[in-house]
């Protein structure tokens, strides 16, 4: 077995208390808190007080039966969100259960803030979601990433990288938030991981953002690296000890496969460039988790208006019957793949070999 070594060496990130407070006192510059003075700085100084000994999960439970460590303190909420998955993973296997389609609105555009109209993408995610409506066997879940810059208490914070130290670091589900000592709270994820678990099939819709995804749908994409590999208990690397967490991996890691042999649809759309790149893109990182392609006609990309003004791109959109059927076929073709692999019609050639690059 390789050495185990921990690297360190990055500047601090500690707070001085008066810096803590410019900060903390910026969540509140709404004149309706200007009476509430005294109030606040109660509250400043639980909060100070809660950073100061970096109390990232102040509500815990012992670990109990099932772990590595039964007597190792979890955080409550990770707790919560690991049976949310395990209610999700049920729904899943169910064969009385309805089949369940994830439909991914990837825009982070939306009427409701800054833009002031409806994205496209939304426009697309509606007309798959009519396809599938009327199917008596399918339930549909929605997952709109443009609640994030829209809404009050939902955000998706970015992925901390700890595969990278070793993968068995990286908790199934992600252990890293909420973080209340930082004040990272509000974290969308353990909404989110159910909905991935419980699906059949997902369907991205997206669109290209300087030759990439909109940022809500990459912070969900990262964060998502837990599904694949992830360590399924904390207690066995004692929360995160990066090394107990590397001789884990060393002697031997099974990078368990969390969203395996879920189907997987992708229409991307652009306005110029990119939309070819961003499709392949996401394909391939969905066959990274073991996610199967449901088949060509779920794979589209499209240009609309094409280097047309922005200020007419929803008009557009509205001429482009093609790929509006497009879009609505990559539905059918998900729903179609779905019912044969419930059926067991359906089956993925290779699926039982052994992967001899695991990572």
């Amino acid at each position: 077995m390789a050495e185990i070594e921990v690297r360190k060496g990055m500047p601090p990130r500690k707070l001085e208390r008066e810096e803590f407070s410019r900060r903390f006192r910026l969540a509140y510059r709404d004149p309706g808190f200007d009476g509430l003075g005294k109030e606040l700085g109660a509250i400043e100084e639980a909060a100070w007080q809660a950073y100061a000994a970096s109390r990232k999960a102040p509500r815990t439970r012992k670990a109990g039966p099932g772990f590595a460590d039964p007597d190792y303190d979890l955080a409550v909420d990770w707790l919560e969100a690991r049976d949310a998955i395990a209610r999700a993973q049920r729904v899943h296997d169910s064969p009385t259960e309805p089949a369940r389609l994830l439909l991914i609105n990837g825009s982070s555009r939306t009427e409701h803030t800054c833009p002031g109209e409806m994205s496209k993408t939304w426009r697309l995610v509606e007309m798959a979601r009519e396809v599938l409506h009327s199917e008596p066997d399918i339930a549909v879940d929605v997952l709109d990433l443009s609640r994030t810059t829209s809404e009050f208490g939902i955000t998706i914070h970015p992925c901390k990288s700890c595969a990278s130290t070793a993968m068995p670091l990286c908790h199934w589900p992600c252990s890293c938030y909420p973080n209340y000592a930082l004040g990272q709270v509000h974290d969308w994820m353990n909404d989110i991981y159910p909905l991935w678990v419980a699906a059949q099939g997902i369907m991205i819709i997206a669109p290209v953002n300087w030759y990439h995804v909109a940022s809500p749908l990459k912070a969900m994409m990262d964060r998502l690296v837990c599904a694949d590999g992830g360590n399924p208990d904390p207690t066995s690397t004692h929360g995160k000890h990066a090394d107990e967490a590397k001789a884990l991996e060393l002697a031997g890691w099974a990078y368990p496969r969390h969203l395996a042999g879920r189907l997987i649809s992708v229409v991307v759309h652009g306005d110029t460039v990119g939309a070819e790149t961003l499709r392949r893109s996401l394909v391939d990182w969905a066959t990274d988790m073991h996610l199967t392609p449901a088949g060509a006609n779920a794979l589209a990309n499209a240009y609309l208006g094409y280097y047309e003004p922005y200020a007419t791109s929803h008009q557009a959109l509205d001429r482009d019957d093609a790929f509006q059927t497009e879009v609505r076929n990559a539905a059918r073709t998900l729903l179609e793949a779905v019912r044969a692999t419930r059926a067991g019609r359906m089956i993925e050639a290779g699926r039982a070999l052994s992967d001899p690059r695991p990572k």
